[in-house]
């Protein structure tokens, strides 16, 4: 039960600490302030006695000295004493004049605005009443002379008081008090403020009566129609100049026959241009009819008194964010200007970079250990790192780099960028690497596990294979590096010998092994795109139970067409053997040579030819019987 008094109390404490906060920092300001006006109205009230002191002291002096007139000695010590009174008085005029300064930089002051127009400010009390009771009282009583059926500008009067000087309207209602301690915070003669305040609420009330007269009404209500009917009529034009453009650029559609070209890159279609441009035409004619309503909106405002003050607000979200726009524009452009130089040397040391590149892959400059093919992918790499060390530099540069939130979201994009990447840096890797080791290049016949087919593309991610079937395969570089690659291309040029295509047959132990090469080279000789030199040739790979395994070598330099070359030299073997009587019967062929005819096609036999018949040979054994 203890345990549950203590949970709800600590509970209640915490829904209360907020609202004891407030309460306590409210009580802590209102005791500063009233602290702070303490202080401030003592001030004044010593500086107020000094120079009551100081008048009588004066006074006195000057009186001794009208009386000791003949007297020299004692009228120059006199004068002595009241020049070192001025003096001294002065210096401390001075002083009081820094405490109040200082003073007034923490006080606060009460505006008095019986209207929309603030007249003064009011720092100090009179008796019990606080400056703001007497701000709010001065406006009550100002709102009641301009409501009086009888007002008289010329009944208001001043009258002085041992404690400053009233204003009273016809000498009757009092409408404020100006006290000796209101002229020495603001540093001004009693009577003269007092004139200025009689003047500004005079005038004050002149205008806030002309402005609600019947006239005015008529004339502001008169200019608020004449506003709205020009608006009207700036949006009506406005509308029939867009719907004019729109309607010409529709007609004009023979423009837009080529689309949007960059670079012999279509990026957008005739149609989809005009549609855009379109679009955008429409967005910009309602951006620009709420700029007009918008912008209307302040002068309709500033007609009438009572909302001239959101004259300056409307114009002031607009304005505020165009002038900090402006300024940053303007102090952006020295550092623009350093990025547009870092841009430039970056830009013409990579053309540079680019015309050394071109005149090594034309043969025009030759670097010992450098290979032609190298150029373009070394250019593309040093491209990147430029690019990335200009971008490094500019960085500094851009607006609001060094802001927090633009560098969290640069950690942010370059944690993404590295989790999300891994595959493709060790793919990149990978095709730096393919790039320098040159195991292939495009239009190669090249074997990679599996896949047998020709380069169509190398990039730094993939290698693309098209196969004899005209597929196209995508390998992954790092598959490739990983992989063993047979290359069937790279010994096929005019000095090299070309790549050996091999293929096997087997025929029986009773076909004598010269007629079997002599007809196996003379196949090779007859197929397209194999050599005559180097000739064809033959290896007996193995001596097997039933037949001897030849092995047919020839050479060809296009590699590219190794399947039909294969089909067709298949074919040439069949023929060449038929030709010769050899036939091939093995490795899993079987037949009794009595009785069977024989496996080489008719066209090769002679006309007479005949299949041999069974030769069955009778025996008698001992006994007398027969035996087959």
């Amino acid at each position: 039960m203890n345990k549950l008094k203590f949970v709800v109390i600590l509970i209640a404490a915490c829904f209360a600490a907020p609202t004891l906060f407030a309460q306590n920092k409210n009580a802590v300001d209102s005791l500063q302030t009233d602290s702070l006006r303490r202080n401030i109205e003592n001030l004044l009230q010593q500086q107020r006695q000094q120079q009551q002191l100081d008048s009588l002291m004066k006074a006195q002096l000057q009186n001794e000295l009208q009386l000791a007139t003949g007297d020299k000695q004692k009228t120059k010590e006199l004068e002595d004493r009241l020049r070192l009174f001025v003096t001294t008085d002065s210096i401390h005029k001075a002083q009081q004049l820094l405490k109040i300064a200082e003073l007034k930089k923490n006080a606060t002051g009460f505006a008095v605005v019986p209207f929309t127009d603030t007249l003064f400010f009011i720092y100090t009390k009179v008796g019990s009443f606080s400056p703001r009771e007497r701000a709010q009282a001065i406006n009550e009583r100002i709102k009641k002379l301009y409501n009086a059926p009888f007002y008289n500008a010329d009944s208001l009067k001043i009258n002085e008081t041992e404690n400053g000087f009233d204003v009273l309207y016809n000498n009757e209602t009092l409408i404020l008090t100006v006290t000796g301690m209101d002229a020495l915070w603001l540093g001004a003669d009693p009577k003269q403020l007092t004139s200025d305040y009689v003047a500004k609420i005079k005038k004050n009330i002149a205008a806030e009566r002309d402005a609600n007269s019947l006239k005015s009404w008529l004339r502001r209500i008169g200019l608020v129609c004449l506003i709205i009917l020009s608006l009207s009529i700036l949006v009506f034009f406005v509308n029939k100049l867009f719907k004019l453009v729109i309607n010409f650029r529709k007609t004009g559609t023979h423009k837009y026959v080529g689309g949007l070209t960059i670079r012999k890159i279509k990026i957008l279609s005739a149609e989809q241009l005009q549609l855009i441009e379109l679009q955008v035409s429409n967005v910009l004619r309602i951006i620009l009819l709420i700029l007009i309503v918008y912008l209307s909106l302040p002068l309709l405002f500033s007609v009438f008194p009572e909302t001239k003050a959101w004259t300056d607000i409307l114009l002031g979200w607009i304005l505020t964010p165009a002038r900090s726009a402006m300024a940053g524009v303007f102090h952006f452009l020295p550092n623009l200007f350093t990025i547009l130089v870092i841009y430039f040397i970056f830009r013409y040391t990579i053309k540079g970079f680019r015309y050394f590149v071109d005149e090594i892959e034309k043969g025009n400059i030759t670097l010992s250990g450098f290979h032609a093919d190298w150029a373009q992918p070394t250019f593309n790499i040093v491209k990147f790192l430029l690019y990335a060390f200009m971008i490094v530099l500019i960085f500094p540069y851009l607006p609001g780099s060094k802001s927090v939130a633009f560098q969290g979201v640069s950690v942010f994009v370059g944690v993404i960028l590295s989790l999300g990447s891994s595959n493709a840096i060790a793919n990149m890797v990978a095709g730096m690497v393919i790039t320098y080791m040159r195991p292939f290049k495009i239009g190669d016949r090249i074997k990679i596990g599996d896949i047998t087919g020709d380069v169509i593309e190398k990039t730094m991610l993939v290698t693309r294979i098209r196969t004899s079937k005209n597929e196209d395969i995508t390998i992954p570089n790092s598959t490739v590096l990983s992989g063993s690659t047979i290359n069937y291309s790279s010994n096929t040029k005019p000095a090299d010998k070309g790549v050996i295509l091999h293929t096997t047959v087997t025929i029986g132990y009773d076909v004598p092994w010269r007629d079997v090469h002599k007809a196996l080279i003379n196949a090779g000789l007859r197929t397209e795109f194999i050599l005559n030199d180097p000739m064809p040739f033959v290896l007996q790979t193995s001596l097997d139970d039933f037949y001897v395994s030849y092995q047919l070598n020839a050479h060809t330099k296009e590699a590219n067409r190794q399947s039909g070359i294969y089909s067709q030299l298949h074919q040439n073997i069949q023929d060449c053997c038929n030709e010769a009587g050899i036939e091939i019967m093995s490795p899993h062929y079987r037949a009794a040579r009595d009785g069977n005819g024989s496996t080489i096609p008719t066209d090769y036999l002679d006309k007479n030819y005949k299949a041999p018949p069974f030769n069955i040979k009778v025996t008698k054994d001992g006994t007398g019987h027969e035996a087959i």
